[in-house]
């Protein structure tokens, strides 16, 4: 068996869309395995570009399969529309896509609560506004509307009615008006006749395929600093990105991974509110945003920009167990000709070579630089500290700008 972890040293957006493009070639099968459609993976091949939000990003080759874990919440209107996007590049999905029935569903009155929370709050967590932490609360608060509850008429309207009830409460109590049982309930049956055909237990599934030596990717959303744990919290999001994470979110034994590919920008990124030791406001941030085409996939917001900060990649490093490197935008730096990067920090006066556990403290980081000559030799002070070799350095958006710098 062969699983291969991909998953965002950083607060996402670290290109991993390509990053599965480019290694699905020689895999067999890609499953995501948490997030929803606030995921936005961007991939540019034959002159065209495609964002996946929730189909797995390696399915614009023909003989991928693409399976969608227990783990990912979905959106039924996204999912739909991202079916029908991609099935006019590719053809018929049925027999290529699969949905675990135990995947969440965000509803609307949890898209409703995602907005309306931002909007009343003084300190808004900037969430893409997707209703994926409201759906994950209903997930762990036993609430949950799950793609196989939408198969089965008579149980749904039973199961249905306590979170309908719960969030209703919770809608109105922000001042917003919830749509009828009735309504949502034959929108969900609706949606359940849609994703009939693509439902299967991921688990057989991944089992079948393992006995025919099938080559497994796990694709990740989001990155190791939005993870809900070891994340930036409370500025998170709320499942968990990291490599761990795909054990429960792809339904297979953690042994079974034997390869973690850990994806870094060569600088750094962040969407929406929280801590940024090494953002650049001025002209340096701007232009970094403007040659690396820095907004968000999803949402199309700006991405604050600031150098690489190497301590976060080595600590995340050793949170996944990443057995590979692939860095990403290197022509951007290139273009800049600036090759700075973080190599720890001072925190009141003291030393520090990793980000510290504690998030009040990220705000008091006081990065310490190092300027290089190249990028390469950014590369070499990375491995030197996390111990693993950089395989990938992505040069340029197209599919093939990729320098492997060692052999697979």
């Amino acid at each position: 068996m062969s699983y291969t972890a991909i998953v965002g040293l950083q607060w996402g957006d670290e290109g991993k869309g390509k990053v599965i493009d480019y290694l699905a070639r020689d895999y067999d099968v890609v499953v995501r395995f948490q997030g929803g459609a606030n995921a936005g993976h961007s991939v540019y091949a034959d002159g065209k570009s495609f964002v996946f939000h929730l189909i797995p990003s390696g399915m614009l080759w023909e003989d991928v399969v693409g399976v969608i874990g227990p783990g990912v919440v979905i959106d039924p209107e996204a999912f739909v529309k991202e079916i029908s996007d991609l099935e006019k590049t590719v053809g018929d999905l049925k027999g290529r896509l699969f949905v675990d029935p135990r995947a969440h569903i965000v509803m609307p009155y949890h898209r409703q609560e995602d907005a309306l929370f931002e909007a009343s709050s003084d300190k808004p967590i900037g969430t893409t506004k997707k209703g994926i932490g409201p759906t994950n609360r209903d997930r762990y608060g036993r609430l949950g509307i799950r793609v196989g509850d939408t198969l089965r008429r008579d149980y749904l309207r039973e199961h249905l009615r306590r979170p309908y009830d719960f969030n209703k409460r919770v809608v109105e109590s922000y001042g917003g008006v919830m749509p009828p049982f009735e309504e949502i309930y034959e929108y969900l049956l609706e949606f359940g006749e849609r994703i009939s055909p693509y439902v299967a237990d991921g688990v057989l599934l991944l089992e079948e395929m393992e006995r025919k030596g099938a080559r497994i990717l796990l694709e990740g959303a989001q990155g190791t600093y939005l993870d809900l744990n070891f994340g930036t919290y409370p500025y998170v999001t709320s499942s968990h990105p990291i490599s761990g994470g795909a054990t429960i979110g792809a339904g297979i034994p953690p042994w079974k991974i034997n390869r973690v590919i850990g994806v870094f920008k060569i600088y750094t990124t962040r969407v929406g509110e929280g801590p940024f030791p090494t953002e650049e406001k001025g002209e340096l941030g701007d232009r970094l945003r403007e040659l690396g085409g820095e907004y968000g996939a999803t949402t199309g917001r700006p991405r604050r920009c600031g150098w690489l900060d190497i301590p976060m990649v080595v600590y995340a490093s050793l949170v996944n167990g990443v057995t590979d490197l692939f860095a990403t935008k290197m022509d951007v730096l290139d273009r800049v000709g600036t090759y700075k990067a973080a190599v720890g920090y001072r925190l009141n006066g003291r030393e520090l070579s990793f980000p510290p556990a504690y998030s009040a403290d990220w705000y008091g980081l006081e990065p310490v630089y190092e300027e290089f000559e190249s990028g390469e030799g950014i590369l070499l002070e990375v491995e030197r500290r996390t111990g693993v070799a950089v395989t990938f350095v992505s040069v340029g958006k197209e599919r093939e700008a990729v320098i492997e710098r060692k052999r697979r």
